[in-house]
Formats: structure tokens, C-alpha cells, sequence
């Protein structure tokens, strides 16, 4: 006879989903992005930047890697975390919703100026 305690049932191999960070260098701001990785020093693709070879060094300007700064996992919100409920709701926006906002709102007040020449 069976207690249940002991079966445990079974679940997919399933690792979480970890989000790797990008790292931009401050020297002249290329983006590792482990996704992508460094063709150029050999990298593979979806190595972590605390896992790169200890002599990596920028493949642009070829600074040492403490002069990258961490800069956020691709698509998500810019800014400190604790400023994300300040604001009208455009803190927690993502860079490319950001860049519709403004380029789309310039392109609107362009089309009202453009609009003025038929009021004659």
C-alpha cells in the first residue's frame, strides 16, 4: 500500500529562464550582448559577461572589462528600479516604446505645422 508521501510526480526538465544582462563600455559604448556574443575573440553565442575569458577586452577600443557597466537585460525598462512609479507612467517604459513616444510626437507636431500653410 502506497502512502503518496514518497512519489514525488514528474516534472519537465525545465531550467527558469534566466535574462542575460548586457555590459556597455564606458570608454566608447559598444554593447556585449551575450545573445550575440564576440565573433571577433571567439565567444560563443549566450555566454554571460561575469563568464567571458579573463583576457576579453573590448573588440572596439579594447578596454578591460571593469570599464563595462551593466546596463540591463534587451527590452527592459530604462532607469533605476526604485524611480519606476514616479513620473506619468513613461519610467517603466522600454527604450524602443520611448522612441516612438518622441519621434512619433514630433512627427505629429511637424505635420501641424505643415497644417498652418492651409489656413490662408
Amino acid at each position: 500500500m502506497s502512502t503518496g508521501s514518497s512519489e514525488t510526480p514528474e516534472t519537465p526538465n525545465s531550467a527558469p529562464e534566466t535574462t542575460l544582462d548586457r555590459y556597455e563600455c564606458r570608454a566608447c559604448g559598444y554593447v556585449y550582448e551575450p545573445q550575440k556574443g564576440d565573433s571577433k575573440r571567439q565567444v560563443p553565442q549566450g555566454t554571460p559577461f561575469e563568464e567571458l575569458p579573463p583576457g576579453w577586452r573590448c573588440p572596439v577600443c579594447g578596454a578591460q572589462r571593469r570599464q563595462f557597466e551593466n546596463i540591463g537585460a534587451v527590452g527592459e525598462a530604462s532607469g533605476f528600479a526604485e524611480n519606476m512609479g514616479y513620473g506619468f507612467g513613461v519610467n517603466t517604459l522600454t527604450p524602443n516604446q520611448k522612441n516612438l513616444l518622441i519621434f512619433g510626437g514630433l512627427a505629429l507636431g511637424f505635420l501641424f505645422f505643415l497644417s498652418l500653410y492651409g489656413l490662408q
